[in-house]
């Protein structure tokens, strides 16, 4: 119910309320006009009347339910949810002086509980702030940070760059603060839900066969939250299913993800960055993670030449993981780096044990990692930020130069005052 997102938010009732008593009808209806809501959005039946009239239209911004007749509370709120669209802030009332019922509420998703009898200031200390968490600081984060998109690719297949790109996702969601979202892009064996003890669901196959769905409702609805900054959108479509698509699909949620999220981290598989080239148009940085091996150098060499033919404008940050800490390389790091004709950005060591650990929780395995393991993760996340602000900066700099340039040809091409 209180989904991150603000997509169609527009398109909603601002409020409705469902009350079991006059007496909190009569406290309601001024403060909505007070907010410039209509006082009939205060309707009579509790709970049960909320879900039986939004099961058959859409749910407001904000909803109030009272729970006073409620016999069972908590599974009443569950009900509700499942015909509640993502992103109604909820409020709701009742007389039970609970904690853990409190709790519990909130854990399903309500914003606030008030028991009865409350007050009207308490109401609208309430929805003042239920009208701040819905306009949100979103629209202030679009101006002061510009939307980041990573394009995480593995050269060859195990080379670990799934599991980097789970804990970048993570890393712009917890260390920088900003709503990210990780697009895993092997539909079929991909691993971005699965790392975070995910059940992945269908949106990414639902959009892939209906492209024409693809809006920011549809964004609301198929993301996996994974915590309230890291959402997912992940598949494990069955393997018999062939992947049949033009990429229509990937470009729009491209376009909505970068609506809706300050951070994006694509995952993608190399024969998707080969079939669908535009994938990587719109990302600010890839992040191309390798191996110190001899495939691994061809296919880095063929990869960054391919980047640089193809999507000139996107940084380049190349990755070395799983390297031994000791013992005999099958290729040097000199030589990798001799080899591809620039040097690796990052070097990740391999840890077998911080790999399982971080497996067994369910967890990114920079949420596990922790003193020099962490190190790398860090480094590669700062790396992300400053490469996509400075092609931002870049980008901005093109259109006031562009600007001025096109002034000056403006005045350039007026025609010369004829002479006296």
């Amino acid at each position: 119910m209180n989904a991150p997102f603000q997509a169609r938010a527009g398109l909603r009732d601002p409020f409705s309320a469902f009350v079991c008593d006059d007496a909190t009808a009569d406290m309601l209806r001024p403060v909505a006009v007070e907010h410039g809501w209509s006082p009939e959005k205060v309707n009579k039946g509790g709970l049960r009347n909320a879900v039986q009239s939004l099961s058959v239209s859409a749910s407001p911004n904000i909803l109030f339910v009272d729970l006073s007749e409620s016999a069972d509370p908590l599974n009443d709120i569950n009900a509700l949810a499942e015909v509640c669209e993502p992103g109604t802030i909820v409020i709701a009332a009742g007389q039970v002086n609970d904690v853990r019922l409190y709790r519990d509420l909130v854990a399903s998703g309500i914003h606030d509980y008030l028991l009865k009898p409350f007050t009207v200031d308490q109401l609208r200390d309430t929805f003042a702030h239920a009208q701040m968490v819905l306009s949100g600081p979103r629209g202030e984060a679009q101006v002061d940070r510009p939307h980041v998109m990573a394009a995480v690719i593995g050269v060859r297949g195990g080379v670990g760059a799934s599991t980097i790109a789970t804990s970048l996702a993570w890393l712009l969601g917890e260390k920088a603060g900003r709503s990210t979202a990780l697009l895993d892009l092997d539909v079929h064996f991909g691993t971005g839900a699965l790392a975070l003890d995910l059940e992945p669901g269908r949106g990414l196959t639902d959009a892939i066969e209906n492209p024409s769905r693809i809006d920011g409702l549809f964004i609301e609805r198929a993301m996996v939250r994974a915590n309230e900054r890291l959402s997912v959108l992940s598949a494990e479509a069955p393997i018999h299913q062939p992947l049949v698509t033009d990429g229509t699909a990937f470009f729009q949620l491209q376009e909505e993800m970068r609506n809706a999220f300050e951070s994006t981290v694509l995952d993608l598989p190399r024969h998707m960055l080969i079939q669908y080239p535009h994938m990587v148009h719109d990302a600010h940085v890839a992040v191309v993670v390798s191996e110190l091996t001899l495939a691994g150098t061809r296919d880095t060499i063929r990869i960054l030449a391919w980047l640089k033919a193809n999507a000139p404008q996107t940084k380049v940050i190349v990755v070395a993981n799983g390297v031994p800490s000791g013992g005999a390389l099958e290729i040097s790091r000199k030589d990798f780096e001799q080899s591809i004709e620039r040097p690796v950005d990052v070097i990740f060591p391999f840890d077998s044990k911080l790999a399982a650990q971080a497996a067994k929780l369910g967890k990114p395995v920079a949420e596990v990692a922790s003193g020099k393991a962490s190190a790398p993760f860090a480094t590669l996340s700062s790396m992300v930020l400053s490469h996509a602000t400075e092609e931002s900066a870049t980008d901005t700099a093109k259109v006031a130069k562009k600007g001025v340039v096109d002034s000056l040809k403006s005045m350039l091409s007026k025609p010369k005052p004829a002479a006296a």
